[in-house]
C-alpha cells in the first residue's frame, strides 16, 4: 500500500516534466520552423551553415518542425491518437542528427551542443510518453 502512495507522486511529477518539455520544445521548434519557412532569406545571410543544404531541404525541415510542434501538444492535450506525440518527438530527435552533422561540418560548437541536447530531450520525451508516462 505504501508503495502505491510513493509511485503516484513520481508518476505525476514525470507527467509534469514531460508536459513542460513538450511545451518548451513546441515553442522552440515552432519558432525555428517559422524562421526556416517564412524568414529563410533574412536569417540565412547571417548563418553560414545554412549553405550546407539546399533551400528546399531547409523548407522541408521547417515544415516538419511546424507539424511536429502541433504533434507535441494537440494529440496529448486532447488524448486523441497519443502515438502522434511520440512520433513528433521521435522525428524531432532524428532531425537533430541532421543539425548536429551540419554544425559539425561548419565547426559551430555551440549550436552543435544545443542541437544534440535538444535531440536528447526529444528522445527522452518520446521514450517518456511511450514507456514512463504514456498518455492514455
Amino acid at each position: 500500500m505504501l508503495v502505491g502512495l510513493v509511485r503516484k507522486p513520481r508518476g505525476r511529477m514525470m507527467n509534469i516534466l514531460l508536459w513542460v518539455l513538450q511545451v518548451l520544445a513546441a515553442l522552440l521548434y515552432g519558432s525555428s520552423g517559422v524562421m526556416k519557412v517564412f524568414m529563410f532569406e533574412k536569417i540565412s545571410r547571417d548563418v553560414s551553415s545554412f549553405g550546407a543544404l539546399p533551400r528546399q531541404a531547409w523548407m522541408a525541415m521547417g515544415i516538419l518542425e511546424l507539424i511536429c510542434t502541433v504533434g507535441l501538444i494537440v494529440p496529448a492535450a486532447f488524448q486523441w491518437r497519443p502515438n502522434l506525440t511520440i512520433l513528433a518527438a521521435a522525428l524531432l530527435a532524428v532531425e537533430s542528427l541532421v543539425f548536429v552533422w551540419v554544425h559539425l561540418k561548419y565547426h559551430e560548437m555551440t549550436p552543435l551542443i544545443l542541437s544534440a541536447a535538444l535531440g536528447l530531450i526529444m528522445a527522452f520525451v518520446a521514450y517518456g510518453r511511450m514507456v514512463l508516462r504514456p498518455i492514455v
